[in-house]
This record gives structure tokens, C-alpha cells and sequence, in this order.
């Protein structure tokens, strides 16, 4: 990968980052634009932390599970080369690894029915 490539994805990267911190800061700072009443704006307020840790759960899964099956993904690939019969015991390891994304789903619909 060329410099001028890594500067680009650097660049997207961080202008993604700098938005996703401007929405997260609107979105905490704000109150929801329908509230008007005390009882709604409480029940508002209570539940934006469960749904940022909704959302917290999901990105970090996604990204942990991501970075899993690269790794598993690559080397099962290369063990499949040389030894093709080891294919099954391969997929069952990249599944594992795919299953961290799950678990941070389940933890968010448990996190979003509390709210």
C-alpha cells in the first residue's frame, strides 16, 4: 500500500472519528426534542445510557470479532493450503471468532429491553 493510500484511510478515519464524537456530544448535551413533560424527559434521560452502552457493546464486538477473523481467517487459509483436509476444523475456529459479534447483539437487545 502506497504512503499517499495510507494518508487517505488516515484521513477518512479520522473525519468518521471527529463526526461520530460531534453526534455522540449533540446527542448527550440535547434532550429529546419531544419531551416536553418532567415524566418524559426523566424517562429520556435514564435511557440514553442504556442506549449508548447498546451501542458501545455492538461497535466493540463488531471490531473485536473483526480483527479475529482476519487473524483466524488468514491462517486457516494458510493451513488449508498445505493440509486441505482441514478445512472443517478451520470453519469451526472462524465461527468461533465470529461469534464475539454476537455476543455484543445479545448484551445490546438485553441493554435496549431494559430501557
Amino acid at each position: 500500500m502506497s504512503a499517499a493510500a495510507r494518508r487517505g484511510i488516515i484521513a477518512v478515519s479520522a473525519l468518521v472519528l471527529l463526526i461520530a464524537l460531534g453526534v455522540l456530544t449533540a446527542a448527550a448535551l440535547g434532550g429529546p426534542a419531544a419531551a416536553t413533560g418532567g415524566a418524559a424527559r426523566e424517562a429520556a434521560q435514564a435511557n440514553w445510557a442504556a442506549l449508548i452502552g447498546a451501542a458501545v457493546a455492538v461497535a466493540g464486538s463488531s471490531i473485536g470479532a473483526g480483527v479475529a477473523v482476519a487473524y483466524t481467517g488468514a491462517a486457516a487459509l494458510a493451513a488449508m493450503s498445505e493440509r486441505p483436509e482441514l478445512f472443517g476444523r478451520a470453519i469451526v475456529i472462524v465461527g468461533l471468532a465470529e461469534g464475539i459479534a454476537v455476543y455484543g447483539l445479545v448484551v445490546a437487545v438485553i441493554l435496549i429491553g431494559r430501557a
